[in-house]
């Protein structure tokens, strides 16, 4: 899973665990359009409600030929505990050793409580059919943002 991602090049493969209960690999997503979604932390409110949005959305995405795909550092079972409370319809992939993260450079310092931390800047990504990104969108605010990337999946198909 080396190198970075660069818009309008072929996303290298990647495999993470997933809340399926398997793991969900790039390739087998071949012929769909994937949004990639990163977010820093389950269960917290602006990635409850961005979660949320995709979630109100999915069926519009699916019409539109995409699959949406939550990514976190967070374990499977948060994960699980996670998507079963929202019910979210689509998979959340764990990254918790960062290579998925490392790979979009998702990873910052941030300011949370006066403390600089390190964690996931809230990024999503489109991956069209044949595995090249097409749009990014970095430092997201999450009103709006599911409606704007809709918007792009639609110009996409």
């Amino acid at each position: 899973m080396a190198g970075k991602v660069e818009v309008g090049k072929k996303v290298p493969e990647f495999e993470r665990p997933s809340t399926d209960g398997g793991t969900t690999k790039l390739s087998s997503l071949k012929g769909k359009t994937v949004v990639l979604y990163f977010y820093p932390k389950d269960a917290t409110s602006g990635c409850t409600i961005e979660g949320q949005n995709f979630r109100d959305m999915n069926d519009k995405f699916k019409r539109a030929g995409a699959v949406i795909l939550g990514v976190s550092r967070d374990d499977m079972k948060s994960h699980d505990k996670f998507k079963t409370a929202e019910c979210f319809p689509f998979e959340l992939l764990s990254d918790e050793d960062e290579l998925l993260c490392e790979m979009f450079g998702v990873m910052k310092m941030k300011n949370m409580y006066g403390k600089q931390v390190r964690g996931i800047e809230r990024s999503t990504f489109l991956i069209d059919g044949q595995g090249i990104l097409r749009k990014e969108w970095r430092g997201v605010k999450v009103e709006g943002h599911v409606a704007e990337v809709l918007d792009e999946v639609k110009a996409l198909s």
